[in-house]
């Protein structure tokens, strides 16, 4: 039993320096399970915080199930995490860091739940995105060199 992802946020590891990371588990209604087993999920815009010792995901795009009815969920609603209160204790004191914030980098099925990996990250400057993308690019034409020259 596998692990099968549904989304991954490519732009964060992009926009951000991501210092640690950690899962969570999400609170999710019936017509949003069947949403994700069919693959909808944008998470791209997305971010976590925290209220009242309490984890939030907000701005996360699941949406409607085709097939749902008038029960059906509220596409960008805010949804809580689930993690244990001695890792939001740890993400309170790092967010209270300047300049850091929480950004969900994937999201994916574990054991039948659906679970999200959250990044404590720090904002690139715009020197740090031309660097990253010099190197991307580097790499991109090293291996076409390769590739001609073997």
């Amino acid at each position: 039993m596998g692990i099968k992802i549904i989304a991954d946020n490519r732009k964060a590891r992009f926009r951000y320096e991501v210092l640690d990371r950690f899962e969570a588990g999400v609170v999710l209604v019936g017509t949003e399970v069947k949403s994700l087993r069919a693959g909808n999920l944008t998470i791209s815009e997305s971010y976590a915080y925290v209220r009242k010792n309490q984890l939030y995901w907000l701005n996360a795009t699941i949406p409607e199930y085709k097939h749902g009815n008038i029960h059906n969920h509220e596409p960008q609603r805010t949804r809580k995490l689930l993690a244990h209160q001695k890792e939001i204790k740890r993400l309170i004191g790092a967010i209270k860091e300047k300049g850091l914030t929480l950004v969900p980098l994937k999201a994916y099925w574990k054991r039948g739940k659906v679970k999200v990996e959250i990044g404590i990250c720090r904002g690139k400057k715009l020197h740090d995105k031309r660097a990253t993308q010099k190197d991307r690019d580097w790499g991109r034409e090293k291996q076409r060199l390769l590739k001609h020259n073997v």
